[in-house]
């Protein structure tokens, strides 16, 4: 599905300001309150939007860790194996990939220390052959999504100018 300049709008409207009411967006958007309830709802059941929930930092709630693991499985395992990595709290991503692993896993931990329980318990599944991690240092990029709507949207941001069309002086 594509979206258009408007369907841009409202998602970076909504990652600025997550609980923001259909009625305020409307206004800031310059359209009406049924254009913006019709554009939630198809973005919603086309899969654009998967949810308003909380944003939540594993840092903040005590997994300040975090850490990549490249899985190596055995033939014929891979869906035993992402049933056992569901089961671990401490997987927040589980991705199947291409290349010198087959899946990639996203761990947070309390400490280097707990990093390693968290390993061995991602790792003590007799499905998985090899595993390799690495630990993050540093996060200069955190995971975002309005550059990449703005391009979708065909519309890059103006200098001066917030989601809704008003210069930031008001």
């Amino acid at each position: 599905m594509g979206i258009d300049g408007l369907d841009g709008r409202l998602l970076e409207l909504l990652a600025d300001e997550p609980r923001i009411g259909v009625l305020e967006a409307s206004r800031r958007l310059g359209v009406a309150r049924g254009t913006v309830q019709a554009r939630l709802e198809r973005l919603r059941t086309a899969g654009v939007i998967r949810g308003f929930g909380p944003d939540v930092d594993p840092a903040a709630i005590g997994y300040p860790v975090t850490a990549f693991a490249t899985l190596e499985i055995k033939q014929g395992q891979g869906a035993d194996v992402r049933a056992h990595l569901d089961s671990v709290p401490e997987v927040l991503e589980l991705h199947t990939t291409t290349g010198h692993g087959d899946m990639l896993c996203r761990l947070v931990a309390r400490s280097n220390a707990d990093l390693q329980r968290v390993i061995d318990r991602v790792v003590g599944f007799e499905g998985i052959v090899r595993a390799s991690t690495a630990i993050v240092m540093e996060n200069p990029v955190p995971l975002r999504i309005v550059p990449l709507v703005r391009q979708a949207a065909g519309h890059a941001a103006q200098p001066g100018r917030t989601p809704g069309g008003l210069t930031e002086s008001g």
